[in-house]
């Protein structure tokens, strides 16, 4: 092949180092990148069930039963067999692969930069599908939101972005396989920030928004633009009524939430202490599921045809309080056994016959003033999504977009801020944090408290800062703003005690008033008492100070004297910190 000529060469060179696009742009460019494999990925995870459901539930029931004997006790043997395929994938092959995947993502978020292994995404495909499509109490949000993670991650790491950025591609990915699984790109978005990144800044927002929408484009083109659930008829909020009965359903979804959260954490440890090799747990788990299916065949898999039974008002009453229990321990059963899925799909079945339940009794007492119980089923939905996730943000946009049913939404509203006040009330833990915390994880905005707690603010602090007398004119404010990068200075007064703060913002605001430069001084736009923290505070409580006032820069002063001025401590330096933390605990691991 010939080669191009030198001059042609040196002006490529030439042209790249003059046009070389920023790490952002470059960001941007990835995000597409993300949203196009993660859609992909996701079209090929949904085929994979597919496929999974008709060898078990079609050719190898059908084979037993033509081929042996036609005996309805076979049923429970398709779950076993589907455990028997999953333990060797998630115990052997890739362990973050085992329950539902969202927690590791968050832990790989907080601690690892972002780095997740490649094998993940293979071994969560495979084996959800697997786990799913054989009758596993579970559903694709967890896989896909690690499928999606994953790729992100390669990506990031393929075209060597610095951490923070990876960590965004880890969003981008999450928000795109939510996105085409659901056909919900708004509630992808807000999921990714929500959970799995814990930041709602503009630089996190939009490459997570385009991956999100390529995903969601590319998944509507192939598996078409219809909403996951086909509602006949738009529910409605009836009357004024309503809302307190929405209200108390917010708390019963609440309990429903938090019983699935902790049955779910208590099968897992009793599986954990059974004295059998770990690769055969999730089929013992899928045995023990195939019984109680055998029984409820409604329960397997993702329920998601009783779930629109339930928001027509389909299915009777007593069912639907039998269900409410029997989903909780199916769920528990795969998922506590080590089976791969998600608990997504499971919430919205539990929120769906509990609301329908509470919507049969709330009807029959108040006929004249009430919804049908459909309305209830799906209100119920985002109610436990919101109570196991502690994202009622995204639980509201799950349901919308999943149903397209907006005339509900102030019910929606109202039974999502119940239910997760009153979860948060009975755990503070969501059923993703939970995971963590058991490990001994603690997260806030997708960081570590353990770690944050570990670091005193004077081993991070600034003791080299500008001060800015008190008597100040404005022109020599202005003057000083624009010799330095700071955009926050403590102000003092005649004895050098700390008066206040002041930053660039608020002198944006008069700085092209006319006539004030010789009338306004610092004492007079100062921003006195402001928010402090002390040298042997831990940096996770002064991030907890600088997230109450939404600022980046807070005062370092004297224990025994709050006027007493020792530093000045940057949220950027917290940060850097603790990445540096992060970075020495992989190192010695």
């Amino acid at each position: 092949m010939a080669r191009f000529p030198k001059y042609l060469q040196l002006l490529g060179i030439r042209y790249y180092r003059h046009h070389k696009p920023s790490e952002t742009q470059i960001l941007i460019l990835l995000s597409f990148v993300v949203g196009i494999s993660t859609g992909l990925g996701a079209v090929l995870f949904i085929w994979l069930i597919e496929q999974a459901k008709h060898f078990f539930f079609g050719y190898s029931l059908s084979y037993l039963n033509q081929f042996i004997v036609e005996w309805r006790f076979w049923i429970p043997l398709i779950p076993l067999l589907g455990g028997l395929l999953v333990g060797p994938i998630v115990y052997r092959y890739a362990r973050e692969a085992r329950g539902h995947g969202v927690p590791e993502v968050m832990e790989s978020v907080a601690l690892r930069g972002g780095i997740i292994r490649p094998r993940v995404a293979i071994a969560k495909s495979i084996a959800s599908a697997l786990c799913i499509g054989s009758g596993g109490s579970a559903g694709r949000e967890g896989p896909i939101v690690q499928i999606g993670s994953t790729i992100g991650s390669m990506i990031g790491q393929l075209f060597r972005m610095s951490g923070e950025r990876v960590k965004i591609l880890v969003g981008c990915g999450a928000a795109a396989g939510i996105s085409a699984v659901f056909n919900a790109p708004i509630a992808g978005v807000i999921f990714a920030l929500e959970i799995i990144l814990g930041d709602f800044g503009i630089r996190t927002f939009s490459p997570v928004i385009l991956s999100s929408v390529i995903a969601s484009v590319i998944s509507r083109s192939i598996l078409g633009d219809s909403p996951a659930f086909d509602i006949p008829r738009e529910h409605t909020l009836v009357s004024a009524y309503e809302i307190p009965l929405y209200i108390l359903l917010g708390g019963f979804t609440a309990v429903i939430g938090k019983s699935f959260t902790k049955l779910l954490y208590f099968a897992e440890d009793l599986f954990d202490k059974l004295k059998i090799q770990g690769f055969l747990k999730p089929a013992l788990g899928g045995l023990m599921l195939g019984i109680v299916g055998l029984f409820l065949p409604q329960i397997f898999a993702d329920g998601y045809d009783t779930i629109e039974l339930a928001l027509i008002g389909g299915v009777p009453f007593l069912l639907l309080g039998i269900l409410i229990l029997a989903k909780i321990l199916a769920t528990s059963l795969t998922l506590g056994s080590g089976n791969s899925g998600g608990i997504f799909a499971p919430s919205l079945f539990m929120g769906a016959v509990a609301g329908g339940f509470f919507g049969y009794l709330a009807h029959y007492l108040f006929p004249t003033v009430t919804a049908t119980s459909g309305a209830y089923a799906l209100v119920g939905m985002a109610g436990v999504v919101a109570a196991t996730t502690h994202a009622p943000i995204t639980a509201i946009l799950i349901i919308f977009e999943m149903t397209g049913d907006y005339q509900i939404i102030l019910a929606l509203m109202v039974t999502c801020v119940f239910a997760t006040l009153i979860s948060r009330r009975i755990d503070r833990e969501s059923i993703y944090s939970l995971k963590l915390s058991r490990r001994g994880i603690k997260l806030r905005s997708g960081r570590d408290v353990a770690i944050l707690s570990s670091i005193k603010v004077k081993d991070v602090m600034n003791d080299q800062y500008v001060t800015i007398p008190h008597n100040t004119p404005l022109h020599q404010l202005l003057h000083i703003f624009e010799e330095t990068r700071d955009d926050h200075f403590p102000v003092i007064d005649s004895n050098g005690n700390l008066l206040g703060t002041i930053s660039f913002q608020d002198l944006r605001y008069i700085a092209t008033s006319t006539g004030l430069d010789t009338l306004v001084i610092a004492a007079d736009i100062v921003h006195k008492h402001p928010a402090h923290v002390s040298p042997e505070d831990t940096l996770d409580e002064a991030l907890k100070k600088i997230a109450a006032r939404d600022i980046d820069v807070v005062p370092v002063v004297a224990d025994d004297d709050e006027e007493k001025l020792l530093g000045l401590l940057d949220k950027s330096a917290i940060y850097s910190a603790y990445n540096r933390r992060v970075i020495d605990k992989i190192s010695k691991a």
